[in-house]
């Protein structure tokens, strides 16, 4: 079955769990509205129905939700989803489950399901990046790259400069959406954004994605081993490797390009 494990990495993102793993206890909640005139948080409705819950149950929740984010880790999906479940018996209208519900069926690659999820999720929690992100991956993977880049270019500018590594692969992102939609000089100016020594493979891979372009494979390949020799960490590159496959340069491990079917 092909999947896309950068959805699995996304849902590391969301608000209820840490940046890194493994992940904590999770906050069932997402960030405030905004605030009151006396300058208290504001909550939105489904925060203050949360709250309206016995703690027990809340408690509850939370234990469900952490286990739930720690089957996904693991790729245990159909365990995952049985353990959402139980989170929507205690309490329906959560983001953080619905977002891991439409990153499990992006596992499944039923897209359609994913997206469903991912814009209920967005309802719930209005401008969450870490949610946009997941609608921006699922537009770019179906290769629709107009919504794709005017997605992604919302969650770029959400995005807190301190997760440079998200930061950077969204942009990365959003360059092969303008290479798609015959915008090369942008997607070019792009490219040459950051240099070889930039803390991320964003400078590597958007080389390597110009060669291919240019059907240098070559040169394209040369420029992926210099990542690898770079970043030896194979967590770090793949996203991008992901991203690189999902796009149609790479072949996947499953023997078909992903993108073979566009257009």
């Amino acid at each position: 079955m092909k999947t896309t494990p950068l959805l699995f990495l996304l849902c590391s993102l969301l608000p209820v769990v840490a940046q890194d793993k493994p992940a904590p206890a999770p906050d069932a909640m997402p960030a405030p509205a905004g605030k009151t005139e006396d300058g208290k948080p504001q909550m939105l409705p489904n925060q203050q129905a949360f709250l309206n819950l016995p703690e027990e149950r809340r408690k509850e929740f939370f234990k469900n939700l952490g286990e739930a984010n720690r089957l996904f880790q693991q790729k245990r999906i159909f365990e995952t989803l049985n353990m959402l479940n139980k989170c929507d018996a205690i309490f329906a209208d959560s983001p953080e489950t619905l977002n891991i519900r439409g990153a499990c069926y992006v596992e499944f690659r039923a897209f359609d399901k994913a997206m469903e999820a991912f814009e209920k999720a967005l309802a719930l929690s209005p401008e969450n990046p870490s949610v946009m992100f997941n609608i921006g991956e699922v537009q770019f993977v179906q290769h629709d790259w107009a919504k794709a880049v005017e997605t992604l270019e919302k969650v770029f500018k959400a995005t807190p400069k301190e997760q440079m590594a998200l930061s950077r692969l969204v942009e990365f992102k959003i360059l092969l959406c303008k290479k798609k939609l015959g915008k090369d000089a942008e997607a070019k100016a792009m490219g040459e954004k950051y240099d070889i020594d930039d803390d991320s493979p964003f400078h590597c891979y958007a080389k390597a994605a110009l060669a291919y372009e240019a059907k240098d494979e070559v040169k394209a390949e040369e420029w992926l081993a210099r990542a690898a020799r770079i970043f030896q960490n194979p967590e770090v590159l793949a996203p991008w490797q992901d991203t690189m496959v999902e796009y149609g340069y790479i072949k996947s491990f499953y023997g078909n390009d992903l993108g073979e079917s566009e257009e």
